[in-house]
């Protein structure tokens, strides 16, 4: 069993994970965000980095998509490839921040890529307003994300709604964050768990 959380940055999706292991006994896989050698000089200067960033990205979520696949354990997993190719890319792209040259590059990697990966069993999306996003940045107090915008975190938001309108690679459970506190209340993670067994389950 896989299951993967999406969510723009700042949406919990390292807390749900953890809280999600724990609770089914799955195995969970984090974002390498402290390993990775680019992503303090990426938010000092975006458009220098940002190519490296995301091959980095891409080819961890790629080796640990390969990795699961031989190990065959249930799993939940924090971020998926999807949100590297479809989001972050495109957006750093969009605003100027990556050359035409490298996100061509970089999508042509991807659909190599994408031909060897087998989607989740189910996806969770979190769902959250820029401000929702904006105080949980502050709460966990990373210093290298007091740098992040307001418009880049408003077009990812964008972006990511873009994307799961239009998913149909597998299940999808959707949860709104900005009335759902599931690390501080264990009632609204009980809802989450609910709706993951009845997708898992079949019952939706």
């Amino acid at each position: 069993m896989h299951i993967a959380i999406a969510g723009n940055i700042g949406s919990g999706k390292t807390t749900l994970t953890t809280l999600l292991s724990k609770h089914y006994k799955y195995t969970p896989h984090f974002e390498e965000v402290d390993n990775n050698p680019y992503l303090i000089d990426f938010y000092k200067d975006m458009q220098r980095w940002s190519f490296n960033l995301q091959v980095f990205f891409l080819r961890s979520r790629f080796k640990q998509l390969i990795d699961l696949k031989k190990k065959s354990k249930n799993i939940v997993q924090d971020r998926t490839i999807y949100e590297d190719a479809h989001i972050f890319a495109p957006n750093l792209h969009a605003m100027g921040l990556m050359t035409t040259r490298d996100f061509e590059n970089y999508q042509e990697l991807f659909e190599v890529m994408d031909e060897f990966i087998t989607p989740p069993d189910l996806l969770i999306y979190l769902r959250a307003s820029v401000p929702t996003l904006v105080n949980n940045i502050q709460k966990r107090g990373r210093e290298y994300e007091e740098a992040i915008r307001l418009d880049y975190l408003t077009r990812l938001n964008e972006r990511y709604e873009a994307w799961i309108s239009t998913y149909t690679k597998g299940k999808l459970l959707i949860i709104d964050l900005d009335n759902n506190r599931f690390h501080e209340k264990a009632e609204d993670l009980g809802q989450i768990i609910n709706g993951i067994d009845g997708q898992l389950n079949g019952l939706f």
